[in-house]
C-alpha cells in the first residue's frame, strides 16, 4: 500500500528510536509516573536509578543481557523485603513488594520471551523470576490468582505437551453458581504474569478470568510456525475450562490484546460456538504483514525494534523471510478465516497506530459477519487510555446481568 491513513508519521522516525535516554525522559518516564502500561502496578522509585545507570553505561539495545541485568539488583531487593514483611506477618506488604518486583522484571525481559529461549537466555531468567514473584504477590490477593498447568489435549507433532494458564474467580463461583468467563489473549510482550487491572475489573464485576499467552511467545506450547496452532491451543483450553463448574460455558467472551487482537479475531470464527463474544483490541489481521508496512514499523512507538521479536513469535528464520512470505501464510484475508461467519466481534484500537495499521480493522467490516468497532483519533496503538472503557462497558452489555444469571441458574 503506497499511503496509510496515519499519514505522514508513517515515514517518520520517532525520537527515543535508538536512545534509552530518550525513551526514558520522552516515554517511559510519563508512564512509570502514572503507572501505565508498560509500568502497570510498578514504582517510579524503583526505575528511576535503573534507568539512570543504562543512560550513564551508554545500554541502548533493550534485546541484550545487558540491558535486562540492570534491574536484576532492584528486583532482589523488593523480593527480600517482600520476604522480611512476610515472616513479619504483614502479608499485604508482602504482596506490595513482590508486585513490585515483578514489574521490574517485567520491564527488564521486555520486550521478548520466546519459548524456546534456554536457561542461559538473560529474558528467559528475568521471567521465570517474575512468575514466581508474581505468583507470591497474586496468591494473597482477593480473591487470588492461581496458576493451572493443563494438558494440551489436541496437540499436533511440533506442540508442547501442556498450557500454562492462570484463573481468577470471584467469591462465590460454585456449581451452583456458574459465572461468565473472560479468557485474555496476551500479546507480543505482554504475557500472563502482565494482566493484574484487567484481572481485578473483572472479578469486581462478578466475572471469573482466564488468562493464556498466544503462540510464538513466552511459555506457549503452540507452534509459532504453523498458522492452524491457535485453534488446537483454544479447543484444548476450552475443553479444560468446560470442566471447571464455576464456569458458565453459555456465557464466555476472548479479548486479545495487541499480538493476541489476531488470535481474538480468528477464534471469532474458528471458535464462535464457545463463544459469545470477542473483542480484539489493538489487532492486526492482514496489513501489519505488508513488505512495505515492516519496512517502516521499527521506526514507529515500539520501545526498541519490533521485527526481532515478530520474526521469533512468528516461526521465520530472518526479517526478509517474514515480508516475502508472512501475509501469505498468516493473513486473515488471504487464508479466507476472515470471510466465515463469526460471534460478535468488536475491534479496538487508536487510529494513529504504529505497529498495526487502523487499516487492519477497517478492511474487516468487508469480509465475513457484521463488526463492531470504535476507533480514537490521534492516539496510538491500542488507543490507550480511551479504549479501556468501552471495552468493559461492551462486555457488560454482552454478559446477563447478576439477576439474570441467577433467574437462569
Amino acid at each position: 500500500m503506497e499511503k496509510w491513513i496515519m499519514g505522514d508519521k508513517f515515514s517518520e522516525i520517532y525520537p527515543h528510536k535508538g536512545s534509552i535516554k530518550n525513551l526514558w525522559e520522552l516515554k517511559w518516564k510519563f508512564a512509570c509516573q502514572k503507572s501505565v502500561y508498560p509500568f502497570h502496578d510498578g514504582a517510579y522509585e524503583d526505575f528511576e536509578p535503573i534507568f539512570r545507570k543504562l543512560i550513564a553505561e551508554n545500554i541502548n539495545d533493550g534485546y541484550s543481557a545487558a540491558y535486562t541485568n540492570a534491574f536484576a539488583p532492584t528486583a532482589l531487593a523488593l523480593e527480600k523485603k517482600a520476604d522480611e514483611a512476610l515472616s513479619k506477618g504483614d502479608s499485604e506488604k508482602a504482596s506490595e513488594f513482590y508486585r513490585r518486583a515483578a514489574v521490574v522484571y517485567r520491564i527488564s525481559r521486555f520486550p521478548y520471551v520466546s519459548p524456546f529461549d534456554g536457561k542461559d537466555s538473560a529474558k528467559r531468567a528475568a521471567y521465570e523470576r517474575q512468575k514466581e514473584v508474581y505468583l507470591k504477590a497474586a496468591s494473597i490477593w482477593k480473591p487470588p490468582i492461581k496458576e493451572v498447568i493443563i494438558e494440551h489435549k489436541h496437540r499436533a507433532e511440533k506442540d508442547g505437551a501442556t498450557i500454562p494458564i492462570l484463573v481468577r474467580i470471584p467469591e462465590g463461583a460454585n456449581s451452583s453458581n456458574p459465572v461468565p468467563v473472560v479468557l485474555i489473549m496476551t500479546g507480543l510482550d505482554g504475557y500472563r504474569t502482565d494482566n493484574s487491572q484487567r484481572s481485578h475489573e473483572i472479578v469486581r464485576r462478578g466475572w471469573a478470568c482466564v488468562i493464556c499467552e498466544i503462540p510464538g511467545t513466552a511459555d506457549s506450547p503452540a507452534d509459532p510456525a504453523d498458522p492452524e496452532s491457535p485453534d488446537r491451543l483454544w479447543d484444548s483450553v476450552f475443553d479444560y475450562m468446560s470442566s471447571r463448574p464455576e464456569f458458565d460455558m453459555r456465557n464466555v467472551a476472548a479479548w486479545g490484546l495487541s499480538a493476541g487482537g489476531f488470535y481474538a479475531i480468528r477464534a471469532a470464527s474458528t471458535h464462535r460456538d464457545r463463544l459469545i463474544g470477542s473483542i480484539a483490541h489493538g489487532p492486526g489481521c492482514h496489513y501489519f504483514l505488508d513488505e512495505g508496512w515492516l519496512a517502516k514499523v521499527d521506526n514507529h512507538e515500539y520501545p526498541f525494534a519490533l521485527t526481532p521479536a515478530m520474526v521469533r513469535k512468528f516461526g521465520f528464520k530472518n526479517v526478509d523471510e517474514m515480508k516475502k512470505e508472512g501475509q501469505k501464510k498468516f493473513s486473515l484475508i488471504e487464508t479466507g478465516i476472515a470471510q466465515r461467519p463469526s460471534c460478535r466481534l468488536l475491534l479496538l484500537n487508536g487510529v494513529d497506530d504504529g505497529l498495526v495499521p487502523i487499516e487492519d480493522c477497517l478492511i474487516l467490516f468487508n469480509h465475513g459477519s457484521y463488526k463492531e468497532g470504535r476507533f480514537f483519533e490521534n492516539l496510538p496503538h491500542m488507543g490507550y487510555p480511551d479504549s479501556l472503557p468501552v471495552a468493559y462497558e461492551w462486555l457488560e452489555g454482552l454478559f446477563p446481568k447478576n439477576d439474570e444469571l441467577n433467574l437462569k441458574n
